[in-house]
């Protein structure tokens, strides 16, 4: 559980060591927006995807299963800057389906941590995997960061893309194929 007096008092250090002053008009409240802030972009840290995949329902058809361009934000861990962007999920059912919305809340779960985008790809596939049983799961991740577009390198617009692939898609190229040919990627 989060700790709000110890993140108002850490915004309270933070300002005086930049050189401010937390008391002045303007960032008098800040501490408290700060930690109130927390609750939302870090609650991922209180959830686990089980909870949003538990509930499955029987399905016959056995094709690929794909939701793409569920838009997330997420906070670096190295930087604690933004990093943002769209993840596409696949999943072949083995006999059971997870209701749309679940895996829109399973990318959250993992976003709303400080986080770096290659475990953040790899963790809501495990979690596919692992909660759903399915024959196999690729999630892929594009997304832009603020460590790199307004600091260091200062590069607007790149995109790191990250992919992870689990079960069938390791073994099958073509579902592979698919999955990008459905996301309308050329690969």
């Amino acid at each position: 559980m989060m700790d709000q007096e110890k993140i108002k008092q850490a915004v309270r250090l933070f300002l005086e060591g930049i050189g401010e002053d937390p008391g002045r008009e303007g960032l008098a409240e800040t501490p408290e927006r700060i930690a109130r802030m927390c609750e939302e972009l870090y609650g991922g840290l209180e959830e686990t995807a089980q909870t949003h995949l538990q509930k499955t329902f029987q399905a016959e058809e056995q094709g690929m299963v794909l939701e793409k361009d569920i838009v997330f934000y997420s906070t670096c861990e190295h930087h604690l800057l933004p990093f943002f962007g769209k993840a596409h999920i696949a999943y072949i059912p083995n006999g059971r389906v997870v209701g749309l919305s679940k895996l829109a809340r399973t990318v959250e779960v993992y976003a709303r941590r400080p986080q770096i985008q290659e475990q953040l790809t790899g963790q809501i596939a495990d979690a596919l995997m692992q909660e759903l049983r399915p024959k196999g799961a690729m999630v892929m991740v594009e997304a832009e960061h603020m460590c790199m577009t307004m600091r260091g390198i200062k590069k607007p617009g790149s995109r790191t893309v990250t992919a992870a692939k689990r079960g069938c898609f390791l073994e099958e190229p073509e579902l592979v194929h698919t999955f990008y040919a459905m996301l309308g990627c050329s690969r």
